[in-house]
């Protein structure tokens, strides 16, 4: 195995903008994937976020649009890929500080040292995030749609759904080009118990470290640094961050079902501010919207939590018909329960079809295989 190198990090650059956070994570913008040999011979490129809360004008201007988002490199990106949105759709939002972007820390950004699971609770990264809309700190927020609990809170409303990036998962390693390919003992670094339970049903001669937190640049350092041999992070994440150069390889879909509504962005609003309502509407993606509806009406009906590794993909295929593919799992992947449907591409069918899909794997499973 190659020695590892030192990290390379870039500090990100900060853009002026009155009264917003400005916000630059700056990386190689490569659209293909390196072979695994060019991989192999050089450390992981790791990007840092820059965050600054720049000063206001002599004559601020009141923001139209305050945006609450976790302050994660993904979180920000996924921020200003809204904000960008708002300004090429309406021309009084693209003036400047029309739109603020407000930095908000979440219960699973404080808690870095237990496994999700061990936290309990769902909404761990977007419950403050709520508050703050409830409370008219924020007039929109911005989450990774796989993070929203499958209830939305009282007084608020998610009506938006963003264009839904790839959405299958990265493997990412320096000494073997996939998973098959990694030698028997070696650890897997995943805090998804999704992800875990798939790898040890594949691959039970691997080891999966499962309290691999952190955001996917503290995750790559880890990586760089030997504390695993590899990891799977969602591809999503990394075309967002602009990070694909350091992708060993692609799973398919078959070989790792990915969660319930990843590479989806959700923007929720107060369910009384038609204002907010209407510039969202003016964003909505219906195709990512009904997509996301029925792999949530799925995660719904089995009750799934962070302790629980559930999987599910409903896509449009050559006809316009929704495929939707289920998946439950026991945490040790000694046990992995599939099903599929198939229906038209319409809200009423696409939710029963992701409730029905659900009842089975319920029936399936029977009581306690969760427990294993």
């Amino acid at each position: 195995m190659d020695t590892l190198s030192s990290i390379s990090t870039m500090q990100g650059l900060m853009v002026p903008r009155p009264a917003a956070v400005s916000v630059s994570v700056l990386g190689s913008s490569l659209p293909q994937f390196k072979s695994p040999n060019c991989i192999k011979k050089q450390s992981l490129r790791i990007t840092r976020a820059s965050v600054a809360v720049e000063q206001q004008t002599q004559d601020p201007k009141v923001a139209l649009i305050r945006i609450g988002t976790r302050g994660s490199p993904l979180a920000l990106a996924q921020a200003h890929e809204t904000r960008d949105k708002l300004m090429a759709k309406h021309s009084e939002l693209a003036e400047e500080g029309a739109i603020q972007i407000v930095i908000i820390k979440t219960t699973g950004d404080k808690i870095l040292t237990q496994p999700l699971a061990d936290i309990g609770g769902k909404g761990l990264f977007t419950k403050e995030i709520d508050e703050a809309l409830i409370n008219g700190e924020i007039d929109i927020a911005v989450h990774s749609m796989k993070d929203v609990p499958t209830y939305l809170p009282e007084k608020t409303i998610l009506p938006c759904n963003l264009p839904r990036e790839d959405v299958r998962d990265a493997f990412i390693s320096l000494s073997a080009s996939s998973l098959a390919e990694l030698p028997s003992g070696s650890v897997i670094g995943t805090a998804s118990l999704r992800r875990k339970s798939q790898i040890l049903h594949r691959y039970p001669s691997l080891s999966v470290l499962e309290n691999f937190r952190g955001n996917v640049q503290t995750r790559l350092r880890k990586l760089n640094e030997g504390v695993v041999q590899a990891t799977l992070l969602a591809l999503a994440g990394l075309k967002r961050l602009n990070m694909t150069e350091n992708v060993t390889s692609v799973l398919s879909i078959d070989d790792m079902l990915p969660a319930v509504a990843q590479g989806a962005i959700g923007i929720a609003c107060r369910s009384n501010d038609d204002k907010m309502a209407n510039y969202l509407a003016s964003l909505n993606h219906e195709e990512t919207r009904l997509a996301v509806a029925c792999e949530r009406a799925f995660l719904e009906t089995l009750d799934g939590s962070c302790r629980t590794p559930i999987a599910g993909y409903a896509s449009k295929d050559e006809n316009g018909d929704c495929i939707f593919k289920g998946l439950v799992a026991s945490p040790d992947g000694t046990r992995v329960l599939e099903t599929s449907r198939k229906g038209p591409y319409a809200l009423d069918d696409m939710i029963m079809m992701g409730k029905d899909a659900g009842k089975e794997l319920l029936l399936q499973a029977g009581p306690g295989f969760f427990d294993s």
